[in-house]
């Protein structure tokens, strides 16, 4: 069946850095766009970043500019999203999803940015 497991979440200092991954089976991983979502206590779920299939294009969400670099390997059904320069606000639970005409999502990894 299809699963997406992510990892990687935690606690955090502000200014600090974590790195997610989410590790893909039961489909064709490389013909599917990945992204990672984000949401926030009371908040709705809001894109964080997108990459295509072949990793050519990525896309982030305005928030999160220069500080969160999203990579993937096809080799290992695998796609990250470096988080660095972490702020209070960046503090959600993150989710892995990938699209082509079926959306699939994770369960989701707490990120907790705080002193």
């Amino acid at each position: 069946q299809v699963q997406l497991v992510e990892s990687g979440g935690g606690l955090v200092q502000p200014g600090g850095s974590l790195r997610l991954s989410c590790t893909a089976s039961g489909f064709t991983f490389s013909l599917y766009s990945m992204s990672w979502y984000r949401q926030a206590p009371g908040k709705e779920r809001e894109l964080v970043a997108t990459i295509s299939r072949f990793g050519d294009t990525k896309n982030y969400a305005d928030s999160v500019k220069g500080r969160f670099t999203i990579s993937r390997s096809n080799d290992n059904n695998k796609v990250d999203l470096q988080m660095n320069s972490l702020a209070a606000e960046d503090t959600a639970v993150y989710y892995c999803s990938a699209i082509r005409i079926s959306r699939y999502w994770g369960q989701g990894t707490q990120v907790t940015v705080s002193s």
